[in-house]
């Protein structure tokens, strides 16, 4: 695999998707597997509109001193990878729309056509409690991942964990869910709009 293509295919989705506020300044994680027991990932310090060589680190499985410059969702993408063959890169984003329409909703239904044939219904998880949410999102997220069949896990007040084998298809995925929510926020103003 050319390292140096795949660095630049990241580095181009993160800026595309930090102007689209999907990421904050120090705040998402973007990752590649790269072979069977490693992947890349941003570092701890990466500011996603200027992802480089030096905001990007190597991953093996076998924990060293790497995982401390590493996001700190380096553990959750290493579970990912670890039990889903199929994921070859994992994002990890706070879309404004779709983040803002978890707070109050249990279940995404998209009522605009490229929504409701792409992505289809999705539940909205609910971490419970931030507290502890970390430690328990190493496991619950790849678990949900695997028992759900799908690649796009919707978290409550958090944002949205997605894989994919292809970048372009999993930007792709993001865009729509979040225009689809975008869209439902606007649909339900006009409702109340129209109560007032």
């Amino acid at each position: 695999m050319n390292r140096l293509h795949l660095k630049n295919q990241l580095s181009t989705l993160s800026l595309s998707m930090f102007r689209k506020d999907f990421f904050g300044i120090y705040h998402g994680s973007l990752s590649a597997k790269t072979e069977s027991n490693r992947f890349v990932i941003n570092t701890k310090e990466a500011v996603f509109d200027a992802i480089d060589e030096e905001s990007l680190i190597e991953l093996y499985y076998k924990k060293d001193y790497r995982w401390n410059q590493a996001s700190i969702d380096s553990n959750i993408h290493y579970n990912i990878y670890s039990h889903i063959l199929e994921a070859k890169f994992i994002s990890f984003t706070m879309p404004p729309f779709t983040t803002a329409y978890s707070i109050e909703h249990n279940i995404i239904i998209p009522k605009d056509y490229f929504g409701y044939t792409e992505i289809g219904s999705l539940e909205i998880i609910d971490p419970k409690q931030f507290d502890n949410w970390y430690d328990r999102a190493q496991s619950e997220i790849f678990h949900y991942f695997q028992t759900k069949k799908t690649n796009l896990m919707v978290i409550k007040g958090y944002g949205v964990y997605a894989y994919n084998r292809d970048l372009h298809e999993m930007a792709k995925q993001l865009a729509i869910l979040e225009k689809s929510c975008r869209l439902l926020m606007l649909e339900g103003s006009q409702s109340n709009a129209s109560f007032d």
